[in-house]
């Protein structure tokens, strides 16, 4: 299992060279073992988009892969699960509402933490995703970089999965460009941007993704019994 990751981290690698986004494993059709596998082939960072199957697997995982390894929520965070996500991820990518944000700063006020989160933009507008659309995030994000217990790291996005890859540049430099716009219009330094995935992946590490979410592709040909 872990040579079958370590080349297929290899290969993605190959492919988006010159570029160095931070890979970062979705592990969530996945159990303890190929989290083991992916950190021993290299891998520190894991994603997850449900809190309490996610939790269960950090918490079974060895003490040395928990203590060096940092991990992600992706999936859309509702308000009566913030508490246990606060307490278990290192970053939370999907805040998709200033009330999100509030809630998070709050849970994280009580075990004085400081959360690092991203902020989801929808620049496609689809319906059936969440995340702010670009007038939403313009007007709520300086409310939100106030809060005192959150960090805004940057944007998210997910793109439509059936895009052309035409269409697909045109999303991934957007999302690139209003976070540059947001960074000089509030005077801030945000750096990260977590887009691209097995499918579309290449195409956002060209745009500036630093963070690139990969599941299928690395763990293609992991036998896995969850």
């Amino acid at each position: 299992m872990q040579n079958s990751i370590k080349q297929n981290l290899l290969q993605i690698q190959e492919q988006i060279a010159p570029f160095k986004p931070n890979i970062i494993a979705v592990t969530k059709y996945f159990d303890e073992n190929a989290i083991i596998a992916a950190y021993n082939a290299g891998i520190r960072d894991f994603a997850e988009s449900r809190a309490i199957e996610a939790i269960k697997k950090i918490n079974n995982l060895p003490d040395e892969v928990k203590r060096n390894s940092r991990f992600h929520f992706i999936g859309h965070l509702q308000t009566n699960k913030v508490k246990k996500v606060v307490a278990h991820f290192d970053l939370i990518h999907s805040v998709d509402s200033l009330k999100l944000a509030e809630t998070i700063s709050e849970e994280a006020e009580k075990i004085n933490k400081v959360q690092h989160i991203l902020l989801q933009l929808n620049n496609a507008n689809e319906e059936q995703k969440f995340g702010f659309s670009k007038d939403e995030l313009e007007k709520n994000f300086s409310d939100i970089i106030k809060l005192p217990h959150v960090k805004v790291l940057g944007l998210m996005n997910m793109a439509p999965i059936n895009a052309e890859d035409k269409v697909l540049s045109l999303l991934f430099s957007d999302v690139k460009n209003t976070l540059d716009a947001l960074n000089k219009k509030f005077n801030c330094n945000m750096t990260e941007l977590s887009m691209g995935m097995s499918q579309d992946y290449r195409i956002a590490a060209q745009c500036g993704a630093t963070m690139l979410r990969i599941g299928r592709k690395l763990f293609s040909d992991v036998n896995n019994n969850v």
